[in-house]
């Protein structure tokens, strides 16, 4: 029974030397500068009316901010502020766009593709070199016979969730 306790207490003590040895790991892989506490989403204007074939979402700006300060609060342990972060994000949306993306053999749509671009611009106060501006899409597939309309929730939290990961990373994980 003692070598039991022997291999546990063993067990234990290299897990807790391996955890302790981790001190400035993030489980989310941010590489967060040493002093940085707070972060600020401005809100993201929609501008994708402006732009030709891009059509004017109500809505989306609100719903975009909204999903990159989750991101933020939900892998970071930084507080978000209105102003003065020591990180911030910034920028507007500049396309929202559906286009046919397969055709059938009568020359109808069979499938359509629903597009998002973001423009960000990424300043961060403690190390000025991660400064960056930088445009981020993605889209969503569905069939020709869907209405927008049906599949517009479950196509913005798939886009959003890709896009916001996507600053996450270039922002505070690097890749």
């Amino acid at each position: 029974m003692t070598l039991n306790y022997k291999k546990i207490n063993l067990l234990y003590s290299l897990i807790t030397l391996t955890l302790l040895s981790c001190g400035s790991y993030s489980f989310t892989g941010a590489s967060i500068p040493e002093g940085t506490e707070t972060f600020q989403v401005n809100f993201f204007e929609n501008d994708a009316g402006n732009n030709m074939g891009s059509i004017f979402e109500p809505g989306l700006d609100r719903d975009f901010t909204l999903a990159l300060q989750n991101i933020l609060q939900n892998q970071t342990n930084l507080q978000l502020v209105s102003n003065d972060g020591d990180l911030v994000f910034e920028g507007e949306i500049t396309e929202y766009r559906v286009s046919p993306m397969t055709a059938t053999s009568d020359l109808t749509a069979a499938q359509n593709r629903l597009s998002i671009s973001v423009n960000v611009r990424f300043f961060n106060i403690k190390k000025e070199d991660d400064d960056f501006e930088k445009r981020f899409s993605f889209y969503f597939d569905y069939p020709a016979e869907t209405q927008l309309l049906n599949i517009k929730s479950e196509a913005h939290d798939l886009i959003f969730e890709r896009i916001t990961q996507d600053i996450f990373n270039a922002s505070l994980a690097k890749w």
